[in-house]
């Protein structure tokens, strides 16, 4: 289902670890690899606290995904949140991301596609780019469970060339849909 102007909005990567990546004019995504060139590229987990758990552990964030409207929403509190600082890889606006369910493909631009593995949880390292940035994006749920609006995690299922203003195609998952979770 095409959400009415779903679009990619940025796309980033750092061969480094640290929370900004770059923007790039495009990115390359590889089957069961992520995005080409960048720290978390790789069939197993890169994340460094989860490789010093279990470094043969599948990586379940390849590619992270941010909605530019989280920027939107954390503007007015203060912070002056642009693509790519938060260590997103791929920017859209017009698809709730946080609402997706596990399993859920998005096709980016002509070929690639992704499917959503879970939620990015929010870490500390958010507070060294401004102060209670981690915290504003921490929110309640109307029962007062937590809401991360950090993104979400995916893995690459068919690589291909994203680029900004790239059109988003949203499949929902087979039923039974399971909600996100972080990974």
């Amino acid at each position: 289902m095409e959400a009415p102007h779903a679009i990619v909005v940025a796309v980033s990567r750092k061969s480094g670890h640290g929370v900004d990546k770059p923007n790039q004019l495009m990115i390359r995504l590889v089957e069961g690899r992520g995005v080409e060139g960048d720290a978390h590229y790789g069939a197993t987990v890169k994340h460094r606290s989860r490789v010093r758990q279990n470094p043969d552990q599948p990586n379940l964030r390849q590619v992270h995904l941010i909605h530019a409207e989280l920027h939107d929403e954390l503007e007015p509190l203060g912070y002056r949140v642009t693509p790519g600082l938060m260590g997103e890889n791929i920017t859209t606006r017009g698809v709730d991301l946080l609402a997706l369910s596990r399993g859920a493909r998005l096709r980016l631009g002509g070929e690639a596609i992704v499917e959503v593995t879970g939620l990015r949880n929010p870490c500390t390292q958010l507070d060294a780019l401004e102060p209670g940035l981690m915290a504003a994006c921490l929110g309640r749920g109307p029962n007062g469970e937590p809401v991360r609006k950090a993104g979400v995690m995916a893995v690459v299922l068919q690589g291909g060339e994203v680029r900004a203003g790239d059109p988003i195609v949203v499949e929902p998952p087979p039923d039974p849909h399971e909600p996100l979770r972080p990974v």
